[in-house]
């Protein structure tokens, strides 16, 4: 029938092109929400005391994977707080409107995967930390990009009106 979703291609068809919509929204969701957290909590951004990405980053650095990664958040750990904060908010923006999908993904990636060799690292058994988890949510968006309901589809809709 024309005018159903069989018609269209089928239940199927729709549901593996909006399979990794809900993935692509909770992501963007829980890196916005990460990063505004970072910004509105003073203690956060501080170089030292309760609950700062100073004391965060001296208390994981003996065990992480990469202490050299540590070393360099610690030489300006306010900096480096605000620098994690606007890239989970980037991130988060461009993953759940589309826009520059991949690009997005690929940031999220790269946050993930220096968190898990770093704050992550010594959780045991590997699979309790949950920055590997991102890290590997990240990867079909950074290969696929925002298929659907994306800034990034209607710009490829535009170019291909276009031509």
């Amino acid at each position: 029938m024309a005018g159903t979703p069989e018609g269209r291609g089928g239940w199927r068809e729709i549901g593996r092109r909006y399979a990794l919509l809900p993935l692509r929204v909770f992501l963007g969701v829980t890196f916005i929400y990460a990063g505004l957290d970072k910004l509105t909590d003073d203690a956060f951004l501080s170089a030292t005391g309760t609950g700062s990405i100073g004391e965060l980053m001296s208390a994981v650095r003996d065990n992480s994977a990469i202490p050299g990664l540590v070393d360099l958040a610690l030489k300006n750990p306010e900096g480096f707080g605000y620098a994690m904060a606007f890239g989970e908010l980037a991130v988060g923006i461009g993953i759940l409107i589309g826009l520059l999908a991949r690009l997005a993904a690929l940031g999220g990636a790269l946050i993930s995967l220096s968190l898990w060799l770093t704050v992550s690292w010594q959780t045991e058994p590997y699979y309790y930390g949950n920055d590997l988890a991102y890290l590997m949510a990240w990867l079909p968006f950074v290969l696929a990009g925002a298929s659907v309901l994306s800034v990034d589809a209607l710009l490829a809709a535009r170019r291909r009106r276009m031509l």
